[in-house]
């Protein structure tokens, strides 16, 4: 009866039109005062607990840096070695949208801020290029979903706390699937691109001016390698090196680049609140949500009811996999990560997937949800960018969906594809 109560009146606020994080919290309190005896100032106890953690508090830190180095001149800089690297090659530019969304996924963390911040770059240049707004925008968000599987990303760091997982394993567990995916991303926009009339109008880059382009862009890509070096090496924590972002983040953008001034730095600071003020409280309230599925011991009776189905490895890996996809869709990454995982992980560790590998597979399941209506954030982002109907965009992004779905499999069907740099780590 609890675990009627609890989903129907969740999906039931969602339908209604309710803000997501507002439908959970009431969900959890009709849930405690219909059919449970839990105390109502649990709701409130367990929100806050969720929030009150160091981890948590990174991701503040991470969207604060991702923004300031986004404003400072970074992704410019990103964007410039990437085209002199590949974009003189047929469909390059479409290579490079995709190769410089890798570079500033390893800044940002934050799928959307990848679309925003290279996608008002390069879905113009694409326009103006004849690949077509569509094409350009599409594939943009896409490849902004890479935000969220290279590391520094904020999923991983969410999953890490619920899971009771290794941040910093997480992290390296997400480098080579998140290169696999942007070299079959770059291969499928070359077949896409390959028989259309577009302008080939950048000729091939010198060795001399890669290496002025690579100099360039040496304080962007300084960025990740010593963030990401830093928690490896044991130097900082994952909160400890999001700090370390942000004031490498001012001091490039400000003193290096002098991009950012006071009004780029007030515009920084008020974009991050409002980001936050729309998701962490949701985050709170899901934990919330999490406490009460545990003290219920409702993700028992899900893992029993699965494995009563089949205690095949592979058809119960079919069946989460569908439903995270279709979980994508409907749900905000961050709110299925702290609901969700309590439930799914006990099944994975059950049939005998690594915790790691499980963050891997859940969060490149949720990140195609960023592309998939009706959520689709990153639509959402690339439309606001491009000024396109996000139903040509998602038409125009379908081939790089099927792209991100053979990563999947790659990813689920070869372990140690996430697990080979998590095992160097100790």
């Amino acid at each position: 009866m609890t675990t009627i109560i609890l989903f129907a009146s969740l999906f039931l606020f969602i339908i209604l039109g309710l803000p997501i994080g507002i439908a959970i919290g009431l969900a959890c309190l009709a849930t405690i005062v219909l059919a449970s005896n839990i105390d109502i100032f649990v709701i409130l106890d367990q929100a806050l607990k969720g929030i009150n953690s160091s981890v948590i508090m990174s991701i503040s830190f991470f969207t604060l840096a991702g923004i300031l180095m986004g404003r400072g001149g970074i992704s410019k800089r990103l964007l410039d070695l990437s085209n002199a690297l590949i974009g003189w090659v047929k469909g390059g530019l479409a290579m490079v949208t995709v190769l410089t969304s890798m570079f500033f996924a390893a800044i940002s963390g934050s799928g959307p801020a990848t679309v925003g911040a290279i996608g008002s770059f390069m879905i113009p240049e694409m326009k103006r290029n004849r690949y077509g707004t569509s094409f350009g925008a599409g594939l943009t968000a896409v490849a902004g979903s890479l935000g969220v599987i290279i590391p520094p990303s904020i999923p991983f760091i969410l999953y890490g706390v619920v899971a009771e997982v290794s941040i910093g394993k997480l992290f390296a567990a997400g480098i080579i699937p998140g290169i696999l995916i942007g070299i079959l991303l770059m291969f499928a926009s070359y077949l896409v691109l390959r028989k259309k009339d577009i302008v080939l109008d950048t000729k091939r880059s010198s060795f001399g001016e890669i290496a002025k382009a690579t100099w360039k862009a040496k304080w962007s890509l300084l960025a990740p390698i010593i963030v990401l070096g830093g928690i490896y090496l044991g130097w900082f924590t994952p909160t400890e090196a999001s700090v370390v972002a942000v004031v490498y983040a001012f001091i490039v953008g400000m003193f290096i680049h002098k991009n950012l001034g006071r009004k780029e730095l007030y515009e920084s600071l008020t974009e991050t609140l409002q980001l936050l003020g729309a998701t962490i409280y949701m985050v709170g309230l899901s934990f919330t949500f999490a406490y009460i599925l545990t003290i219920e011991r409702i993700p028992n009776a899900i893992v029993e009811t699965l494995t009563s189905i089949s205690d095949n490895k592979w058809v119960l890996l079919i069946l989460i996999n569908l439903f995270l996809l279709l979980v994508g869709a409907f749900i905000d990454v961050v709110v299925s990560i702290v609901i969700l995982t309590p439930i799914l992980l006990p099944i994975a560790i059950q049939i005998g997937i690594d915790p790691v590998h499980f963050g891997v597979i859940m969060i490149l399941n949720l990140a195609i949800g960023y592309v998939t209506p009706p959520f689709g954030v990153n639509l959402f982002v690339a439309s606001a960018v491009s000024k396109s109907p996000i139903e040509s965009i998602f038409k125009a992004s379908v081939p790089f969906l099927f792209v991100m779905l053979l990563s999947l499999i790659l990813i689920i069907v070869f372990p140690f594809l996430s697990l080979y740099l998590p095992s160097l780590i100790g």
